[in-house]
């Protein structure tokens, strides 16, 4: 699953990163694998809005297409 299929309040774990150009996106974020994120919000073909510590990140729809994520359990 990749992190533009996440709903509203969903927590996953970044599983992997697909293309480096997406990955040093991501890293200037502070997002890598393994990292544990929530959705806190989702606009329609717009950003997703994740929850990472204390801090809130838009990502792209573009960038949120290349990055796999697996559902917390």
């Amino acid at each position: 699953m990749t992190l533009d299929m996440i709903s509203k309040d969903q927590e996953v774990i970044i599983k992997s990163i697909k293309s480096k150009t997406a990955r040093v996106y991501a890293l200037r974020f502070g997002i890598n694998e393994g990292s544990k994120v929530k959705c806190i919000a989702k606009i329609n073909n717009g950003p997703i809005i994740l929850r990472k510590n204390h801090q809130e990140i838009a990502i792209g729809n573009g960038l949120a297409k290349q990055i796999e994520v697996e559902t917390q359990k």
